[in-house]
């Protein structure tokens, strides 16, 4: 079993393999259905006499009636943008359209962006320009088009916002004509905002054991260093009852583990009356036998005052006991730049508690290093907090100002001062040893994945912590018991 999840990936949300690109298709009722194009049934199709049938592309012969091109579909940044590909790519592909990963010969390119840090909004640049220069139709989507639609790189390219995914094959439609499509806008039920666009939507999951599941969308907090809320904006969450049919339905369908997520997920249903805790006890009710549900990132604020009901849930057997609880820094100073809405005490209780409530408990924290107000005393609290409470997964961030954010606007640290910080904290995450007492241990766990080294199956325990075992035939997608006969860097 892995000591700790390794402290160069951002976020437990982005563990996700990136480069992956949706190919599978999930059984009924969701079930991905090919659809046949014959225009003299559809009256709404030009013939084919008017249509340009074929044309030479790189050899190949490309049709232009649609719902027979491939798509070239990459996702950048959380969870939640994963699910939204996973969605995109399912009604793409129950109306005809051939997901592929090969984006030399795909007809058309559909990039869903991440705008929270700069590495990931660069990529997605790069890419875009990529397209352009190899003559592909773009269509861009996520948080960047969503938060910044004006940008000089996206200009002339077809949009899809946030809150629009389940209008991507007329998108994508009209992309391939040759026209452009920016849909931006949100959804609203009598005149408020809600969750987005249906849960029930076809569905082509990266992973057919794994149902990612999007509980709300947007926030309450306005951090001076994010700009997810000028993409993602104010809180709207779907109804419990939709979340819990998605929730049965997905099992139906052979899902064996489901991930709740969000922006963040402790900030659940204070705009529709309810709250994370009823969403959650509506939900173990409906968790089969050999199944579990993981909790996405909630922030410390919001769960607060639902601690007790919280802790009830993670003891629940069927209830990943693990919480990610992203914490930035350990000064009270810092924080109240952040604007983060909670004190480092805070924070300490909510870890204090849980640990005491729920036995084992695995807590997963973020921390930005070099925020351009932090002073080497504050980062020493931070290195202090971190050193408490030796935290097996800490994702370490080193600041970079994002455009139009007040931390932008903050006179900034020198980078090799940020890059030492980052060092000294890296160290002492590597200088301790959190699952050594698991050794020898018998352990339940259910297998989910493949692992990077293509001869273990990945697993994870009660604790949500990483356990490799044997790649055997009948194993993938069951729960059963390990003993831990070794512990170590993954």
């Amino acid at each position: 079993m892995p000591s700790k999840t390794f402290a160069g990936l951002d976020d437990i949300e982005d563990l996700v393999n990136q480069d992956e690109v949706l190919t599978r298709q999930t059984s009924q009722p969701n079930f991905v259905r090919m659809r046949s194009h014959n225009p003299l049934k559809n009256k709404t199709e030009r013939p084919i006499s008017n249509t340009s049938l074929q044309s030479e592309n790189n050899g190949l012969i490309q049709s232009n009636i649609p719902g027979t091109q491939s798509i070239y579909l990459k996702t950048w940044g959380c969870t939640h943008n994963s699910s939204d590909s996973e969605y995109m790519a399912g009604q793409l592909a129950s109306y005809g359209y051939h997901i592929t990963d090969a984006c030399e010969m795909a007809d058309l390119w559909l990039l869903n962006s991440c705008t929270v840090k700069n590495p990931a909004e660069d990529h997605f640049r790069n890419m875009v320009e990529k397209g352009h220069k190899m003559g592909k139709p773009v269509v861009v989507a996520g948080c960047v088009p969503q938060g910044a639609p004006r940008q000089e790189y996206i200009k002339g390219l077809s949009l899809i916002g946030v809150q629009q995914i389940d209008r991507v094959v007329e998108v994508v439609e009209e992309t391939l004509k040759g026209n452009t499509v920016r849909l931006l806008g949100q959804k609203k039920v009598n005149s408020k905002k809600v969750g987005g666009a249906s849960l029930s939507l076809p569905k082509i999951r990266r992973n057919p054991l794994i149902e990612i599941i999007s509980i709300n969308t947007g926030c309450l907090n306005a951090c001076t260093y994010c700009k997810t809320k000028h993409a993602r904006g104010e809180l709207g969450s779907y109804p419990i009852s939709e979340i819990v049919e998605r929730a049965k339905q997905s099992f139906e369908e052979g899902v064996v583990e489901i991930w709740l997520t969000s922006e963040d997920t402790g900030a659940y249903g204070r705009d529709i009356g309810t709250s994370l805790p009823k969403l959650l006890l509506h939900l173990v009710e409906v968790i089969p036998d050999g199944c579990m549900l993981r909790i996405g990132m909630t922030n410390p604020p919001y769960i607060l005052e639902h601690l007790e009901k919280i802790a009830t849930v993670l003891n629940h057997p069927r209830v990943y006991a693990f919480m990610h609880i992203p914490v930035q820094s350990g000064s009270d100073r810092t924080l109240y730049e952040m604007r983060r809405e909670y004190t480092r005490e805070d924070f300490c209780t909510v870890v204090d508690f849980l640990r005491s409530k729920v036995p084992g408990i695995s807590i997963a924290t973020d921390i930005i290093c070099g925020f351009p107000t932090e002073t080497e005393e504050d980062f020493e609290e931070t290195m202090d907090l971190c050193n408490k409470y030796k935290f097996p997964s800490l994702f370490m961030n080193q600041f970079f100002a994002r455009p139009g954010t007040p931390a932008a606007r903050m006179p900034q640290i020198n980078r090799q001062e940020i890059k030492k910080r980052t060092k000294k904290l890296s160290e002492l995450f590597q200088s301790y040893e959190p699952y050594q007492h698991q050794l020898g241990k018998t352990q339940t766990v259910l297998v989910t994945e493949i692992a990077h080294d293509k001869i273990h199956y990945v697993g994870h325990n009660k604790y949500y912590e990483q356990v490799l075992v044997e790649n055997e035939e009948g194993l993938m997608g069951k729960m059963f018991q390990v003993k831990i006969t070794e512990t170590g860097l993954s």
